[in-house]
């Protein structure tokens, strides 16, 4: 039997994060109560609107005990929205936003552009003999990023994955192409 991996399921794509991670042998659970945090191996935070969700992790009484988890040192891994709400500091939130500077980068919203402006492109990720198809819609751009950041991609010059100790995070949605081997290479650690 497979790792669970928690799906942070309150509000974006989570569906399709639990399709990937069940295809390559872990099991699911959506997380939208604190006791559903209850024997979790790792957990993904999806995209969505990350002022909306950290708007939801406050009012669903999840944010603390994530951040509690966290600390702990579970592995988490967060894409487009999950990754702003994973950063040290995110530039042009809302000043009621919260994040759990899980991972010492700061990140723009939406740096990519508008919703029409979303585009895809092939990337070269650390240790994949073929290109990533990735997909960004209002992607997040990583502005500054610590040296004890790990880069394992990055798309013209800017840095679009990246993990740091237990966390994991990209500014594109790699559950959307089919493709595994990003939710692989998160699994294959726990």
């Amino acid at each position: 039997m497979g790792p669970l991996v928690g799906v942070l399921a309150l509000q974006g794509g989570f569906a399709a994060h639990e399709h990937a991670l069940t295809e390559l042998g872990a099991s699911t659970q959506h997380v939208r109560t604190v006791g559903d945090l209850s024997g979790l191996d790792a957990l993904v935070m999806p995209g969505g609107e990350s002022t909306t969700m950290s708007k939801l992790l406050e009012t669903s009484e999840l944010f603390d005990p994530i951040a509690e988890l966290i600390g702990q040192g579970l592995p988490i891994f967060g894409t487009c929205a999950g990754m702003i709400l994973l950063a040290r500091d995110v530039q042009d939130g809302r000043p009621d936003q919260r994040s759990f500077g899980a991972i010492n980068m700061d990140v723009r919203r939406n740096a990519y552009g508008r919703q029409l402006d979303s585009f895809e492109a092939d990337i070269e990720v650390a240790t994949f003999e073929t290109p990533f198809h990735a997909v960004f819609i209002r992607a997040p751009q990583v502005v500054i990023a610590a040296d004890t950041v790990e880069v394992l991609a990055r798309h013209d010059d800017n840095i679009v994955l990246a993990r740091e100790n237990a966390i994991t995070v990209a500014s594109f949605h790699p559950e959307l192409t089919g493709d595994t081997r990003i939710h692989e290479l998160f699994i294959k650690n726990l």
